[in-house]
């Protein structure tokens, strides 16, 4: 699994629409169950996502070409973990 830490760089610039491409762009990854869990910080400083993607390479690719990071206004991080307690309610998730 990863967990993906988004950084606003200039968030002054971020619009709904921005805000609204960026959901569109990530909708099909949460319906295939790539990404599990996402949303912004609070206070918004950016935002967290949580991915079951296999191969980082796709996640990366994935990110990259997000219309909030193409538009300079986020870059990001990925840290790569393992699994290792889960609540039994998730316990599908980190299969």
């Amino acid at each position: 699994m990863f967990l993906v830490d988004f950084h606003f760089t200039n968030i002054e610039n971020l619009t709904n629409d921005l805000t609204t491409a960026h959901r569109q762009h990530l909708a099909d990854a949460y319906k295939s169950g790539e990404l599990a869990f996402g949303g912004p910080k609070s206070p918004r400083t950016g935002g967290i996502i949580i991915s079951r993607h296999k191969d980082r390479d796709h996640l990366e690719s994935l990110l990259a070409s997000d219309p909030i990071v193409l538009a300079g206004l986020a870059t990001y991080a990925i840290t790569e973990f393992n699994v290792a307690l889960t609540a039994k309610e998730f316990e599908s998730l980190s299969a």
